[in-house]
């Protein structure tokens, strides 16, 4: 009697899929009972599937996956059902993996696809699987996917002792493990070669389980000796597959004995594909986390930046995706004159060009620097450095920089300040009130080979901190200059003025969350782009700082009256807290009127300087306006239509005293308010 009459007798069909083609071959006696035309015939993946209830199809998919990596039999339960998915019949298929051809048969059964209780215990299978694949994809190194792996509660057993084994040439190496702490004598390799069943997993590909003590010595008692005294009950070494090559061996040791049902060896390989992937993962994310902090150790300043009467403090934020490397840095030069340059800069993008060019850059800079150059040359000769580099190279677009280039005079606390397109500095008077400081600028750099850019000087009083920073501390989260600048001033003013490393670090919170410059945090996800910062404070003189001066100086050009709305801003700025509102308003209407009228009246350009000296409630405020003209303001009686000659009739309206002082080059028209 042939083996097709016994099958048929019995009710038994007969099918073959072909995991290459994803067709399979049925008999008709399979095709009938799967619902599909009753005749003997090929059919494809999606149409077999489709014959399947969607939850059994899950569960059979999970035990033919294990069958084939352990060249195991698969057995399931499956409900059939018709298009509008009633049940017809359940059916029970088994099937044995032979390479990529899987051949099993299938015959009917009553009842349905397990007891109530293998039912619950499917849905608490699910359950668990769906919790460890949250839990792994938050991992980010192999410790932390070892440490989820260790708390993993699985349904009905849970390992005590996790491994994870990598080869290595013709060694297995122990990459990580979670449990008891390993004995002094214990290998952390062995020879892939070797009688330890990771071994026997890395050569075969398929999983190995030990169900008891008596079970590992007979069969691996080569390596019993070093294992036994961890006095475990049930091993299993599973492998870690990759494109289907295995990589690495998972071990899960259980202290009591486990039988490794076809349920649990189903939960333990899901878990284990679910561990190669998060390995991966961590594998690259640890590489490139590597790669990131070497590339930024070689391209930020090789000491801790210090300069002689001053305090220095620095920082460099990565981007939060990629390699975490950018365009950002700073630099502190010493200069042959004896003074020092701080420099900080942002390349345009976010990727390894960006931080290769940003490397060219800072190195050419620090060359130009140390030739003894001019801050303004300095930044010409780097613009122009720049935009060669761009000559006849193909670029989907042309990469510029921005840059702020500050020289530094420790005795007199002159600050050299060049910018091109870079934010500006905003300075800390000692008072702790915050100025947005204007200065000239000029393009970014590489934008215009031969562009110039200004220098704007100004005075760091002792106990007075500059900020110089990049626009992702600026603008991450969402920010403007504007609202970016408010948010870090809040900030700035409330930190500590003598620990920059605490201000620093205050910054960085607000804008990223923790007060790290190394790790990600909760709010990582906020990182939009790289930081460089870099605070400079000038020493304090004595008792001197006891009421600190605030002071504003600045320059209002006639190639550009907007920078009157600066001026206003600044006067703002120096009286955030003065008690009266309608003296503030009075003041900021004043400079308004008096910096209009140098560069209407005059050629020249209008320098703007002004002083709040004295102790809460009982300060004054002194302010002028300088010109080279020496033609003096005079009363005027201006009409009742009239647009000008009001400027004098304000000020003795508004002001407390005033005045106009001849210089030797010009003059100088002053007033006065006492805060009352």
């Amino acid at each position: 009697m042939r083996t097709e009459d016994v099958l048929a007798a019995v009710g038994c069909g007969l099918w073959q899929w072909d995991w290459s083609t994803g067709t399979l071959s049925a008999d008709a006696r399979t095709a009938r009972l799967l619902g599909l035309p009753g005749v003997a015939a090929t059919h494809s993946y999606a149409a077999v599937r489709a014959c399947f209830h969607a939850t059994d199809y899950v569960a059979f998919a999970a035990d033919l996956a294990m069958a084939r990596s352990e060249g195991a039999v698969a057995e399931s339960r499956l409900r059939v059902v018709d298009g509008d998915g009633v049940v017809l019949r359940t059916v029970l298929i088994r099937v044995r993996p032979q390479g990529r051809i899987l051949n099993g048969t299938v015959h009917e059964v009553r009842g349905l696809p397990g007891s109530a209780a293998a039912r619950d215990w499917r849905r608490s299978r699910e359950a668990f699987l769906l919790d460890a694949g949250r839990a792994l994809a938050e991992a980010d190194s192999t410790a932390e996917v070892l440490r989820v792996a260790a708390t993993l509660s699985m349904p009905g057993f849970s390992p005590e002792g996790l491994a994870v084994f990598s080869r290595d040439g013709d060694r297995l190496v122990l990459v990580g493990h979670q449990g008891q702490k390993l004995p002094p004598t214990f290998p952390l390799e062995f020879p892939v070669e070797g009688g330890y069943p990771a071994a026997r997993v890395i050569r075969t590909g398929r999983a190995v389980y030990l169900t008891s003590p008596e079970e590992y010595q007979e069969n691996y008692a080569e390596t019993w000796p070093v294992v036994k005294v961890f006095g475990r009950s049930s091993w299993a070494f599973l492998p870690l597959t990759v494109a289907g090559k295995t990589i690495g061996v998972w071990m899960a040791a259980f202290r009591d004995s486990v039988e490794f049902t076809a349920d649990e060896r189903s939960v333990l390989t899901t878990v284990a594909r679910m561990l190669v992937q998060a390995l991966t993962r961590a594998h690259v994310h640890e590489s490139e986390r590597a790669l990131s902090d070497g590339l930024q150790r070689q391209m930020m300043p090789a000491r801790e930046p210090g300069i002689e009467g001053m305090a220095v403090a620095a920082r460099y934020v990565p981007t939060g995706g990629g390699l975490q490397v950018g365009g950002d840095w700073y630099d502190v030069i010493g200069l042959p004159s004896g003074r020092t340059a701080i420099v900080i800069g942002d390349v345009q993008g976010h990727d390894v060009e960006a931080a290769g060019l940003m490397g060219q850059l800072r190195i050419a800079l620090r060359a130009y620097a140390a030739e003894g150059h001019r801050p303004d040359a300095v930044l010409s000769r780097t613009s122009r450095f720049l935009a060669g580099l761009s000559e006849g190279v193909l670029r989907d677009e042309v990469r510029f920089a921005t840059c702020l280039y500050l020289e530094v005079d420790p005795a007199t606390g002159a600050l050299d300040v060049v910018r091109a397109g870079h934010p500006e500095p905003a300075v800390r008077l000692g008072d702790g009130t915050t100025i947005v400081r204007r200065t000239d600028g000029g393009l970014p750099l590489g934008v215009e080979p031969d562009s110039d850019y200004p220098t704007t000087r100004l005075t760091l009083e002792p106990g007075e901190v500059v900020l110089l920073c990049t626009d992702g501390l600026i603008e991450t989260g969402g920010h403007d200059l504007e609202t970016g600048w408010h948010r870090l001033c809040a900030v700035f003013e409330a930190g500590p003025a003598d620990d920059l490393e605490a201000l620093a670090d205050s910054l960085l919170r607000a804008v990223h969350g923790p007060a790290s410059y190394h790790t990600t945090g909760p709010l990582a996800d906020r990182r939009e782009d790289d930081i460089a910062l870099v605070l400079l404070r000038r020493d304090p003189d004595g008792p001197t700082c006891a009421v600190p001066i605030r002071r504003t100086v600045l320059t209002v050009p006639q190639s550009d009256p907007g920078r009157i709305g600066s001026a206003r801003e600044d006067v703002r700025a120096l009286l955030h807290d003065w008690v009266s509102a309608d003296q503030l308003e009075s003041a900021v209407l004043l400079v308004s009127e008096m910096v209009t009228n140098v560069l209407v009246h005059t050629e020249g350009d209008a320098v703007l300087t002004a002083e709040v000296t004295g102790v809460p409630g009982t300060r004054r405020l002194h302010v002028e306006v300088g010109d080279r003209s020496d033609d003096m303001p005079h009363r005027r009686s201006p009409g009742e239509m009239a647009s000008s000659g009001r400027g004098l009739l304000l000020m003795e309206e508004l002001a407390d005293s005033w005045g106009v002082d001849p210089r030797g080059d010009g003059k100088s028209i002053w007033f006065e308010l006492y805060e009352d």
